[in-house]
């Protein structure tokens, strides 16, 4: 039976996405910052303000709210991913800065699509389903950086990196309990794949790709507390997935690899007929995923005690300006924040997952065009930010040495990130 499951939602899956990829969409730790092109242009925010055919990825309670209508877009994700390491005997270390942006599609640059379709079936009720990539993260650098050697130096023969992708189908109801409030339910059809080279110092070889699957649930509320002023709430508790087979021992629980539980509060002031501020105050519970939380002790077994990431929860603010500048064109902005969730501690491991960045500014637009057709952009700067590994007391952030040759202690790194994104999505109502 689960087999049986399994190749039926790879098939629905492979459909869905047509061959596209859905990687590498690392944001606010490594979930993208937002879902659909108009929610990306305004920072994310979207939970109280909903405005196509991918509102259930944000709050499904919006689908009953944008009519009948399908929606298609793709983004192109850069991201600029960068660590600095120190090696070498005790009291002698030295340090090497890697490039971990790889060259080309699939490794320095990612085309992320999406797609939405929401129908209807009366004036109170919605049938619809969203396809996105929640989330992913990618690094690959040109060279091997953790030591197996006596001489401290890496000594795999093989590119460290990580590849990660989770991708979404969301079938979605969504009912109108009045004339002022909605909720929806989606079901997450879920599928991610993961693969890790140059590794051998946590006791993986180069196993390559590896899948799972699962099913979660997001649900919603969205409600007009004012005539100018609308609320909403949505709650995703963890998706349970598959084991990873082949990295149960890279990851805690014998490969378990779950995506966290998410919960968001939103609110949308139509401050004047033309202008709408949307905020979102949002938390990813990365704590509540062993494999991502559990502090890097080095031990490799697979147990529940397995080493992790040692990513901490993290708390994200959304806030977005939507502004119609006449009957055919819309502008939007808006700024996204979140303290970056790697410890200062931890960031040996996070080499292969740099995920620092903490602020993002978003422009977009909406362009009307005949038969109630529209076209919506939108662009994505992550400001650089950096964390300093703290082992060892050293003020630049590197251990004073390690303690035998060819050895190294958790948060010997410093790592960096800083990311562009744009995309345009077309649009219609039926």
């Amino acid at each position: 039976m689960k087999n049986m499951f399994k190749k039926s939602l790879v098939l629905a899956i492979s459909a869905g996405i047509a061959g596209l990829s859905f990687q590498a969409q690392a944001t606010n730790g490594y979930f993208a910052h937002g879902y659909g092109i108009k929610a990306k242009g305004m920072a994310g925010a979207g939970v109280a303000l909903s405005q196509d055919s991918l509102a259930a990825a944000t709050n499904p309670a919006g689908m009953v709210r944008v009519g009948s209508r399908w929606d298609a877009g793709a983004d192109i994700f850069i991201p600029d991913r960068t660590a600095t390491t120190a090696w070498g005997s005790a009291g002698n270390a030295t340090s090497t800065t890697y490039d971990g942006n790889g060259d080309g599609f699939g490794e320095s640059w990612f085309l992320i699509p999406e797609f939405g379709y929401n129908r209807m079936i009366d004036k109170n009720m919605s049938f619809g389903v969203s396809v996105f990539g929640n989330g992913g993260m990618n690094t690959s650098y040109s060279s091997p950086i953790f030591s197996t050697g006596a001489t401290g130096a890496p000594a795999s023969n093989t590119n460290t990196g990580v590849d990660l992708m989770q991708l979404f189908i969301s079938p979605t109801i969504s009912i109108k309990l009045d004339d002022k409030n909605s909720l929806g339910m989606a079901v997450n059809l879920v599928y991610q794949r993961f693969e890790a080279t140059g590794m051998t110092d946590f006791g993986v070889a180069n196993n390559g790709y590896d899948s799972s699957v699962g099913v979660g649930l997001r649900v919603g509320w969205m409600g007009e507390l004012t005539d100018t002023v609308t609320a909403g709430f949505t709650y995703q508790p963890k998706t349970n997935m598959e084991q990873l087979d082949k990295y149960n021992t890279l990851f805690a629980e014998q490969g378990d690899f779950d995506i966290p539980a998410t919960y968001a509060l939103g609110f949308a002031w139509k401050a004047t007929p033309k202008m709408t501020v949307a905020f979102d105050a949002m938390r990813i519970d990365y704590g509540g995923v062993k494999s991502i939380s559990n502090p890097n002790n080095f031990s490799v077994d697979g147990s529940a005690t397995s080493a992790g990431f040692g990513w901490e929860d993290m708390d994200i603010y959304k806030l977005g300006v939507n502004y119609q500048v006449s009957k055919d064109l819309v502008v939007r902005a808006g700024w996204n924040h979140g303290k970056q969730p790697i410890p200062a501690g931890e960031t040996l491991f996070n080499v292969v997952a740099p995920a620092t960045v903490e602020d993002h500014l978003t422009l977009g637009f909406t362009m009307n065009m005949k038969g109630g057709a529209e076209l919506s952009g939108f662009y994505m700067h992550a400001l650089d930010n950096d964390v300093n590994g703290v082992p060892g007391g050293s003020a630049t952030g590197f251990p004073s040495g390690p303690t035998t040759p060819g050895s190294f202690a958790p948060g010997a790194a410093n790592i960096g990130m800083s990311q562009n994104s744009f995309g345009l999505a077309y649009g219609k109502e039926f």
